[in-house]
This record gives C-alpha cells, structure tokens and sequence, in this order.
C-alpha cells in the first residue's frame, strides 16, 4: 500500500549539518519526497504536534521537554511516500532511543544519548529525527507541518522504481 509520512530533521540534526545525509537515506530506499521545506516551530504548532496524548503517556514534564526541543531552532519537515512508507522510515531512523538503536539507522549511526541519562539529567533525547508511527498519526501530523497546496503528487509513478 501506498503511504505518507511526516519525518522532521530536528535542530539537532540541522545544526550538525545531517541534512543531506538525512534525506539520502530516505531516497536510497525509493521513497518519494512530496514535502519539503525548512521552518522553524513554536508553541502552538509543537503543542499540537506533542498533543495530550504524548503527556498522557510519558508525562507533562516531558512533553514540555519536546516542545523546547522541537522550538529550538531550525527544523526541516518532509513529506515521504511510498510503500510501506511508515515502516520502511522507521526501520531506517532506528529505536526513538539513540543507545538502542541499530547500526546503519540514522540514530544508531548518529546519536548515543539513552533515556535514563537524559530523564536523570533532566536533558532531551536529542536523536535528532521525528518519524509518524501510524498511519492515523502521520495524517494528523502532515495536517499540522504542511498545506495541501505545498505537497506534490506523483500519480502512480512508484510503479516505475520497484
């Protein structure tokens, strides 16, 4: 089935300069970008992309933790599509906790900080990517980082790279 997906480069992955090997990685797979623009987050925006839900789960003290994380600097968002695109990208970006994370994902390659460390220290995992868990969840979130009119369509052309 064909997928989207929102992935966010975060400030930390912009600010050591991960761009570019970032979204290579995603290409090297076959995925499309459809989305893609430089931004910056605030507040509002990272409070709907950290919803409730995120607090339910972890707490209130980290999601606000999120937010500051996400609100930073500079960030860039991406809208991939492809087969099995939320798998495939989150196989690629590795455990949400860089320490255990694969070698060859981009966070097991490019980041090491471990939950327990950052939560006693009262730091962010900063592993540098966001990737949508779900379906449900990566519409909900490319409806909060872009419009409709700033996503390109491809119309069926995945056929032609598998």
């Amino acid at each position: 089935m064909i997928e989207r997906t929102l992935v966010l480069i975060k400030p930390d992955g912009v600010s050591r300069h991960l761009i570019g090997e970032i979204i290579k990685r995603f290409e090297q797979r076959g995925l499309k970008i459809i989305g893609l623009k430089m931004t910056k987050s605030d507040d509002q925006r990272a409070s709907k992309h950290y919803n409730d839900d995120i607090a339910k789960k972890h707490g209130h003290e980290v999601r606000n933790r999120l937010i500051a994380y996400v609100n930073d600097g500079i960030i860039v968002a991406l809208v991939l599509e492809g087969i099995d695109c939320i798998n495939v990208v989150r196989k690629i970006c590795g455990s949400t906790y860089p320490n255990e994370a694969s070698l060859g994902s981009i966070r097991g390659d490019y980041a090491h900080i471990s939950k327990d460390y950052a939560n006693s220290n009262n730091k962010n995992v900063k592993n540098l990517v966001h990737a949508s868990g779900s379906l449900e969840e990566a519409k909900e979130e490319i409806k909060i980082w872009f419009n409709d009119n700033e996503l390109f369509n491809y119309e069926g052309d995945h056929e032609k790279y598998i």
